[in-house]
């Protein structure tokens, strides 16, 4: 018998109030408990060996069904409020233990992984459709763990078991697979949660920095703008304008460098404001 279990008890009660703690590290059973009577005893007696409220860690790829199956069932019996923290992985059997928890918890980091079951068969034909059929049943007794958390309907559950589906810790919040991300700070979400209003004032700033520059840049032109204007408004009173006289009042050249020098400043701080907001 290789056990994959190891109970302790805390010193004091951790946050959750729990005086026990139970960790799940690797494959839940190495070997079928189908027809074996001394691992799950072995694992009842430890579990029964002790009272109050218990913290179950998860770290495993799954394993054996049957296991998985009387392990949720031992943990859903428990007297006590039973914490399930997952802190790597809960995948395939283990996140049907992970089910039995009253409340379910993640780290940021971890992974939830469902699918469907799998066998392998030797045989003829009636044999490999018993298989089948058998495959099916199990599929049906996992479906009812995960609807019983998370409130999804069967045919659903079964698409995601399907698609063998894994859902970091956040999705597996939102799926109802789980119910608390761990080391969250709730107080710091809740300030940073109105960031779109203070992205939008920061691209509020850049535009009125960029108006204030525009106008600066506008008002250094003014009197060679307003030169250039005259002729345009008063078409009709000087129609025949000597040639001199119109080239008398064309703006004085202006300089290409300086000008082009102004541009380029106005388009670096447009582009430095926009890398600051993104």
């Amino acid at each position: 018998m290789l056990k994959f279990w190891d109970f302790s008890n805390n010193a004091e009660p951790d946050e959750f109030g729990s005086s026990r703690e139970l960790r799940l590290n690797g494959p839940i059973a190495e070997e079928s408990w189908w027809g074996d009577e001394v691992t799950p005893a072995a694992f009842r007696e430890e579990l029964n060996a002790g009272s109050g409220d218990m913290t179950v860690w998860i770290n495993s790829p799954g394993g054996d069904v049957f296991a998985g199956a009387e392990i949720y069932t031992m943990l859903k019996e428990y007297p006590g409020k039973v914490t399930v923290k997952i802190d790597a992985l809960a995948a395939s059997a283990a996140s049907v233990v992970a089910m039995a928890g009253d409340s379910v918890k993640m780290s940021p980091v971890a992974m939830l992984m469902i699918h469907n079951p799998s066998t392998i068969a030797i045989g003829d034909k009636r044999e490999m459709e018993a298989a089948i059929k058998v495959l099916d049943s199990v599929k049906e007794a996992i479906i009812t763990a995960y609807r019983d958390k998370t409130g999804m309907s069967k045919g659903k559950l079964s698409q995601l078991m399907d698609d063998e589906t894994w859902m970091p810790a956040d999705e597996a919040v939102k799926m109802g697979f789980a119910d608390e991300v761990l080391y969250r700070d709730e107080k710091k979400e809740e300030a940073e949660e109105p960031a779109p209003i203070a992205l939008f004032s920061r691209f509020k700033v850049a535009n009125s920095f960029m108006d204030k520059f525009a106008t600066s840049f506008k008002a250094s032109e003014e009197p060679k703008e307003e030169s250039k204007e005259e002729p345009a408004e008063t078409p009709a009173e000087e129609p025949e304008a000597p040639a001199e006289e119109q080239s008398e009042q064309e703006p004085a050249p202006v300089d290409d460098t300086a000008l082009n020098e102004q541009n380029h400043k106005h388009t670096m701080v447009r582009m430095r404001m926009m890398g600051i907001s993104l």
